[in-house]
C-alpha cells in the first residue's frame, strides 16, 4: 500500500508540475500577444505625421460695366455642396472614375463657404446693390440667392496637368411670392501651371474669382429683369 501511495503521489506531483508549466507558457503567450498588439497600436497612434498646409484662396472680382444698378435687396441663403465636393481636403480626379485628395493639403473653409463669401464680396464691392447680406443677418430681403456646389476639384481630364474645376448651380428666389426668378449652372475650369499643389491652388483662386463674378453679374441681371416695376 505504501508503494502504491508513493507512486500515486508522484503522478499527482508530475501532473501538477505539467499544469503549472502549461499555465506559465500560456501566461507568457498572453503577455507576448498583448505586447504585439500594443506595439501595433503605437505604430498607428504615435509616430510622425505629415505636415498639413492650409490654403485660403482670395477672390478679387471687379464689376462689369454691363451690370445694372438695382434697388431691391438680396440675401444669400446657406450654400450647400454635394458629397465629396464640400470637404476641407483638396479633391483631385486623376481619372474620370477616381477621386482622391492631395496629401498634406487642405482648404481653410469648405468650398461652399468660400464661394458664398466670393459672391457676397463681389456684390458688395460692385456698388450696384444697396443691400446684400447673408440670410439670418436680420436684414429683410426681396430676393434670396441659393448656391449648390456640384464640383470643386482638380481634374486631369486626360491632360498632363490638372485644371481647377468648379461647377455650381445658382437659384434666385423672389421672397414675397416664392417664385423662382431664375436658375443657372455655372462651370469654370482653370488649367494649373504644373501638378504642384501651390500651382493647383492658384488655379482654384482664379476659377473661384471668375465663378463669383459670373454669379454676381447673373444675379443682378436676372433679379432686375424679374423685379416688379
Amino acid at each position: 500500500m505504501k508503494t502504491t501511495e508513493t507512486e500515486t503521489q508522484r503522478c499527482q506531483h508530475a501532473s501538477a508540475g505539467g499544469m503549472a508549466k502549461m499555465a506559465l507558457a500560456r501566461g507568457w503567450l498572453t503577455v507576448s500577444i498583448i505586447a504585439l498588439l500594443l506595439g501595433g497600436c503605437s505604430s498607428f497612434l504615435g509616430g510622425s505625421k505629415t505636415p498639413t498646409t492650409i490654403y485660403a484662396p482670395v477672390t478679387r472680382a471687379e464689376a462689369s460695366r454691363d451690370w445694372p444698378t438695382v434697388r431691391w435687396s438680396l440675401a444669400l441663403g446657406r450654400s450647400y455642396g454635394g458629397r465629396g465636393a464640400d470637404g476641407l481636403r483638396i479633391a483631385v480626379r486623376p481619372t474620370p472614375n477616381e477621386l482622391q485628395v492631395y496629401k498634406g493639403a487642405q482648404w481653410s473653409r469648405p468650398p461652399s463657404e468660400m464661394l458664398e463669401e466670393g459672391v457676397l464680396q463681389t456684390l458688395e464691392d460692385s456698388g450696384r446693390i444697396a443691400t446684400v447680406a447673408r440670410q439670418g443677418s436680420g436684414i429683410g430681403a426681396d430676393y434670396r440667392l441659393l448656391l449648390d456646389v456640384r464640383r470643386f476639384e482638380s481634374d486631369y481630364a486626360g491632360n498632363a496637368v490638372p485644371s481647377a474645376t468648379i461647377e455650381v448651380t445658382a437659384k434666385l428666389l423672389h421672397v414675397k411670392t416664392q417664385q423662382l426668378a431664375g436658375s443657372r449652372t455655372f462651370l469654370q475650369t482653370q488649367p494649373a501651371a504644373s501638378t504642384a499643389v501651390p500651382d493647383v491652388v492658384a488655379a482654384f483662386e482664379q476659377a473661384l474669382t471668375a465663378t463669383s463674378r459670373e454669379i454676381a453679374g447673373w444675379t443682378l441681371v436676372t433679379g432686375e429683369q424679374h423685379a416688379p416695376r
